[in-house]
This record gives structure tokens, sequence and C-alpha cells, in this order.
């Protein structure tokens, strides 16, 4: 396992490393095109499919009841950069900046997030190794006992164990909806194309949600299954938990990158075409 704390500088696919190969991207609407941008410029055509959709949480309460009392909090954990995002435009709704966080230190899990925490000028006390949150109960700085810990995260759907290892370990966790993810409408036309007539050559999935909202979605047009359209697909997973759902739902995974991120993933995807 590596740790990676610097952001290692990008991998860039030589023009014809993807050339002939189609890749289905899985997305969230409105993300960055950074990934899709950098296997077209290796010579993929790419098809994008947006599979998630990030909205406001059904309810502010609770989030707003625990930013008027921040400073009652040892840590706030961020585990994702539409946690950062949510949280920190909320505090702002609230008339407060991250002058409010003073007295709180701050640990984050994941590449992207500390990205996105960068961007709001604030250094985090703790990052775990990997980038990784099972990582983050084992490495953590203090003793977690009797510490009140402030977790904004997904409303529906997110992972429960980190909770329960900080709790286990004696730690208050008071976890608050920040955002909700969603499954979009329906998949774009030309992505069933592809799908149908079986030409696509990699599909690759950053999220464990992207790939349940992909069966989801699919599963309207093709009532009778996604697996054997996927025969001659290779298919591509960010990392194990990913990979899980990807096992579950697929009943396999066929490449998973190494460096849990967008990079680690390009890497893996370029390794795999070099064969």
């Amino acid at each position: 396992m590596h740790s990676h704390h610097s952001i290692t500088p990008s991998p860039h696919p030589s023009t014809t490393t993807l050339a002939g190969k189609t890749i289905l991207v899985t997305r969230s609407v409105g993300q960055s095109r950074q990934f899709s941008d950098r296997l077209t410029a290796g010579g993929a055509t790419v098809i994008e499919m947006p599979a998630l959709e990030i909205r406001p949480p059904s309810s502010w309460t609770p989030l707003d009841q625990a930013i008027s009392k921040l400073s009652s909090f040892d840590w706030l954990i961020l585990t994702s950069s539409n946690g950062v995002e949510y949280f920190f435009n909320r505090l702002q709704t609230k008339g407060k900046d991250k002058s409010a966080l003073k007295k709180v230190k701050v640990a984050l899990v994941g590449a992207k997030t500390a990205q996105s925490l960068k961007k709001q000028n604030i250094q985090p006390d703790f990052i775990p190794p990997h980038f990784i949150a099972d990582s983050l109960v084992m490495n953590f700085p203090e003793n977690l006992a009797g510490k009140k810990i402030l977790f904004p995260r997904v409303e529906s759907g997110g992972r429960q164990v980190l909770v329960k290892e900080l709790t286990a370990k004696g730690a208050e966790v008071i976890e608050v909806p920040a955002y909700e993810s969603c499954c979009p409408q329906s998949i774009p036309p030309a992505v069933e194309v592809v799908l149908r007539n079986g030409t696509l050559d990699l599909i690759t999935f950053a999220s464990s949600k992207t790939v349940q909202f992909f069966c989801l979605l699919t599963a309207a047009k093709f009532p009778e299954g996604m697996t054997q359209y996927l025969t001659k697909t290779c298919i591509a997973s960010i990392g194990p938990q990913t990979s899980e759902t990807c096992h579950d739902l697929f009943g396999r995974v066929d490449i998973e990158a190494e460096e849990y991120t967008v990079d680690g993933l390009t890497k893996a995807i370029i390794q795999w075409a070099q064969g």
C-alpha cells in the first residue's frame, strides 16, 4: 500500500495508449470532466453516463443545530468533497466562517476531500494513511474516549463502519445529513445504444453508489439484467468498497486502482490497455 499525502503528478496517457477503446464513465451530474478528458487524451472514445445526482438534505435542521454549537465538538470528520462543500456553504448561510472552527480539529478521508478542504484554506489536523476510512480509527492521533465528533455526511446509503468503530472506542459521534445523493431520472440514449450493441470495452465506477444507481437505471431499459450485455466489457473500480459492490451486482470486477483516486484509476486503465 502506498501513502499519498503529496498529490503526485497526474499520469498522462500518450495519445495512442487507449486508441480504439470505448469507455463508459459513470459519474455524478455536474462533476468535472477531468477524468474523461484524460482518457480522451489517451485516444479513447469516452461516453459519459450521469449516474448520481447531489442535492441538499431533506432537512437542514440537524446540521444547523450542530453549527450553532460548533465549539462543543472536539473533532470534525469529513469524508467527501460534497460533505466539505455543503458543510462550508451552510456555515456561510448561517453567517459564520471557518473561524467558528477555531477550537475544533479536522480529520479527513479521501484525496478529493483533501483538495476540497484546501479550497476552503483549511489545514486538516489529521489525514489517515492511504486516505481510507478504515485507517482513520486505527491511526487516530489521540485517545477517542469521551471525544465529541461531528460527522456531516450523505443522508442515505453511506457506510456505517466509521461510526461504529469510533463509537466502539468511546467517542460520541453526531451524524448529520449535509447532502443527499439520488439516482438521476434516466440514461442518455447514446449510453443505451453502446450497452445494447455490446461495443463497450470498459466501464468505470468511482463509488459504490454509482454502481447501484447504474444497475437501477439500466434495469428499466434492460429488464433481463445487465450481465449478458457486459460479457466483453471490462469493469474498473476506484477501490475496495466500490469493488465489493461490483462483485455483489455484477459478480466480478476486472481492474481495481492501487491508489484510490482518479489518478490511480487512470494509471490502472493505462496498464490494462498496455496489457
